[in-house]
């Protein structure tokens, strides 16, 4: 009997000796030395199998620490210079002409043809911008596109804004956009854009940027006689009719003229620019804050701008787009404008700017245009939509859902889907496409995590992702997380614009 409990027990013995051979030979190659490490790297793998979004700081070397701070101080610049969308246009125009960009219009007119390689540009009224360069492979296999726009919430002059009301001069403003209203009041605010007189000079404007420019602002109403006001909704606590900006308060010499004040202005107006009152007619000037983009924080790991929503994407878009010379599929960086309002009108997205571009450039790199390789061209393309998100922001947790939020440092942002109220007006991104953005961004190790616009029925936004997938090209869209986003200053981090930037380049890569 106890001879036969042994010879149970050895061969058990030998089993368990048999399944610790397997595995030290399975795991041998992993540097796995025993059955403790074993159980170790059992444990690593289970926890493994949870997702993570780490901070991108935390990956950063010293080199990597200095692309990220360079990077953002060529953002800042360009957002203290540029807060208009013709702005934008022109200094991306001006930097992509250094990179070897040439003129699409020029090109047609002195009817040459387009090769591998070729880089230009489609600009379309001065406020919407696209960027191509020429691949080997034919147009009709697709596109990588990176979608942003370049338009902010602002307030913008009516069409007849100058008048006097009790001996000061002020404008008349509409605002553009989705705004607080409230936000705006009180600030140092800037006059930016053009004006164009009847016989088609054109005078740009810029006042309240530099230290010996005066600035402007809209008014609150005091504390002490506000019982009233602050008895109302936020919604109502400004009206959009009270954004009237105060421009002056000094009258005319003539004592006798009527509105003294107004009349001193159209002097200095027409003394600086050889404007007069008509001539607002045909003006676009935008109202926006005054001052240059800042480090934000004691460490400098942030930048505060009037207009990130979503020059920052419009940006690091750019930025990619420079990188990219010789490639096989054909890029394309399209920069918009009036997405702040629906993307319409003739320089929005829903216009016929991009697809007419798009035939133009088929038709100078092929032999044989035709609509159908135009629609093969769209359809097989692939495309991100570079917009802004939110950023869980720990004084408003409410609205938001911890688990689906966006995080500052924590990478470029996916989101597979926007809209409000059930999805509605949004494009949805396919999952076999996502796991393609997936691999890219691993591939590459750029800091990527995915949210939602908040909790549901809660609110929402859209952006240009669902005009582009209708010509039924794969669409996600993906930007910089923002706090603040559509207030006058809005909060981004350093290492989410160096991600993106990265991001947007693996794309073009990869795609």
């Amino acid at each position: 009997m106890v001879i036969k409990q042994i010879n149970v027990f050895i061969t058990k013995i030998n089993y368990y000796l048999l399944i610790y051979v397997k595995i030290y030979i399975e795991y041998y190659g992993r540097g796995v030395k025993g059955l403790g490490d074993i159980f170790h790297l059992s444990n690593s793998m289970e926890k493994d199998l949870t997702k993570k979004y780490e901070l991108a700081w935390d990956k950063y070397s010293k080199e990597d620490l200095t692309n990220v701070f360079d990077l953002s101080q060529e953002y800042k610049d360009f957002m203290s210079k540029c807060k208009t969308e013709r702005e934008c246009v022109k200094e991306f125009i001006v930097l992509a002409e250094k990179n070897g960009y040439k003129n699409l219009e020029e090109i047609i007119n002195n009817n040459e043809k387009l090769e591998p390689g070729d880089k230009v540009y489609a600009n379309n009224m001065d406020k919407t911008l696209a960027l191509f360069v020429v691949g080997k492979e034919s147009m009709e296999k697709g596109l990588k596109i990176l979608g942003a726009h370049v338009d902010s919430p602002r307030l913008d002059l009516k069409q007849n804004p100058l008048y006097e009301d009790t001996d000061l001069a002020l404008f008349e403003t509409h605002y553009y956009g989705g705004i607080k209203k409230y936000q705006w009041v009180t600030l140092p605010l800037a006059i930016h854009g053009v004006i164009v007189k009847k016989d088609g000079t054109k005078i740009n404007v810029v006042v309240g940027e530099e230290e010996s420019d005066p600035v402007f602002g809209v008014s609150d109403l005091l504390i002490h006689l506000s019982a009233d006001q602050m008895e109302k909704k936020a919604s109502k606590v400004i009206e959009g009719e009270n954004l009237n900006l105060l421009i002056g308060s000094m009258p005319a010499e003539d004592k006798e003229a009527k509105d003294r004040v107004k009349r001193n202005i159209l002097k200095l107006l027409n003394e600086k620019y050889e404007i007069e009152e008509e001539d607002f007619v045909s003006a676009e000037l935008e109202v926006v804050p005054a001052g240059k983009a800042r480090d934000y924080g004691f460490d400098r790991s942030m930048i505060m701008a009037y207009g990130h929503d979503d020059r920052i994407c419009s940006y690091t878009s750019f930025k990619a787009m420079m990188k990219m010379d010789k490639v096989d599929k054909t890029c394309v960086t399209l920069l918009v404008d009036k997405e702040e309002i629906g993307s319409v009108g003739a320089t929005g997205m829903q216009s016929k700017f991009f697809e007419n571009t798009v035939a133009e450039i088929i038709n100078l790199t092929s032999d044989n245009y035709s609509d159908l390789k135009l629609r093969r061209c769209l359809t097989n393309s692939k495309m991100l939509s570079s917009d802004v998100s939110a950023a869980f922001d720990p004084n408003y947790p409410s609205v938001m859902e911890k688990k689906n939020s966006a995080y500052l440092g924590k990478g470029i942002v996916f989101n597979k889907y926007t809209g409000s109220r059930g999805k509605g007006g949004s494009n949805d991104a396919n999952p076999e496409y996502i796991a393609e953005i997936r691999a890219m961004m691993e591939k590459h190790n750029v800091s990527w995590q995915t949210a939602e616009l908040g909790k549901v029925d809660q609110g929402g936004g859209g952006t240009i992702a669902y005009i582009l997938a209708q010509y039924s090209m794969e669409v996600i869209d993906c930007g910089v997380a923002l706090h603040n986003m559509h207030a006058p200053w809005e909060i981004a981090s350093k290492a989410d614009i160096y991600e993106a930037m990265r991001g947007y380049y693996a794309f073009l890569l990869e795609a």
